[in-house]
């Protein structure tokens, strides 16, 4: 077994996904490997269409061939549909390395108030100057500009539309992972500690979390939030297909490890983007060029956070016929 190919695959894993559902396995080739996605555990009822599912795993993507260069590879995606990526290696000792492979291990998404400070013109400009992929458009909104209000008021209707339907919030608390036992027992889900919340008993924490899933509470946080962050960020697809979905996957995942390596936080607000109806709204009200809005993010600078936990990659391992 390949150790360069296990440790691309590891590298990998540490991609952003939804709930930290980490929505993926591995399987080795001869000459590579094949990124297949993970059904049995999809969102249904805040990511019905797997758009996030498949954006995260263009962002497990793109950790893989920016790791690859790492570890002297060249490697090209051979094949890309909603059953797989293939990627093959062939080993290079001339491959350019990347220097944002060192910041994989260290992109978290940061759900804390944060600062206040703003990001300058030039380090906004490293971002707003990364490559895309085509048909993915990233829009910046200074928080208190016009476009970030608009975006906050999306916001806050999402969480109206969210926090008043039962099965998002029993979706929701089925991923909350309350204790250290939980989260040794599944490597995965919301735990606890990005939240800064003390541990508890499953069967105490989740009526007092249930108080909390409740629209006001979430818009009153999520508005302190975003007064204290510097930017909103969207990005939208020209035509919200699925390669779209990948190539904003990878695109994502360049701006994360970006941002990490300049040292600023970002966490998502994606709630009006999963509400198809406000997804629509946005679509023919914000200028955007008819574009399909497909993540919010909020940035500025905040003191790290706990991590969230992750599959071992011997658990991430399949045959692949």
């Amino acid at each position: 077994m390949n150790a360069d190919f296990l440790s691309m695959i590891e590298y990998a894993s540490k991609a952003p996904s939804g709930h930290n559902t980490q929505p993926w396995r591995f399987a080795l080739t001869g000459d590579g490997m094949v990124i297949l996605p993970k059904f049995e555990v999809a969102l249904p009822v805040v990511d019905a269409d797997n758009r996030e599912l498949f954006i995260s795993l263009g962002c497990a993507l793109e950790n893989l061939l920016i790791s690859a260069r790492h570890f002297g590879y060249k490697a090209r995606v051979v094949g890309c549909n909603p059953e797989g990526i293939e990627i093959r290696c062939v080993k290079d000792e001339d491959v350019a390395k990347e220097h944002l492979f060192y910041q994989i291990e260290k992109r978290q998404t940061n759900r804390s108030i944060y600062d206040g400070r703003k990001l300058s013109g030039e380090v906004l400009g490293l971002f707003e100057s990364l490559p895309v992929e085509d048909n993915i458009r990233l829009y910046s909104a200074p928080v208190g500009s016009v476009f970030a209000d608009s975006l906050t008021g999306y916001i806050i209707k999402g969480n109206e539309v969210q926090m008043n339907d039962k099965a998002f919030k029993r979706e929701l608390l089925s991923w909350m992972r309350f204790n250290a036992k939980q989260i040794n027992g599944t490597n995965d889900g919301l735990s606890y500690k990005v939240f800064g919340n003390p541990p508890l008993p499953k069967m105490m924490a989740k009526p007092i979390v249930r108080c909390f899933l409740k629209a006001a509470v979430q818009n009153k946080a999520d508005r302190e939030k975003i007064k204290s962050s510097s930017h909103l960020i969207l990005f939208t697809t020209r035509s919200n297909t699925f390669m779209e979905w990948i190539g904003l996957g990878r695109t994502l995942q360049r701006f994360l490890l970006k941002t990490t390596e300049a040292g600023v936080a970002c966490a998502y607000l994606n709630q009006p983007c999963e509400v198809y109806a406000l997804a629509a709204e946005m679509r023919d009200l914000l200028p955007i060029n008819r574009e399909y809005p497909t993540l919010i993010l909020r940035i500025g600078y905040a003191k790290p956070v706990p991590y969230s936990p992750h599959k071992n990659v011997r658990e991430l391992l399949v045959c692949h016929g």
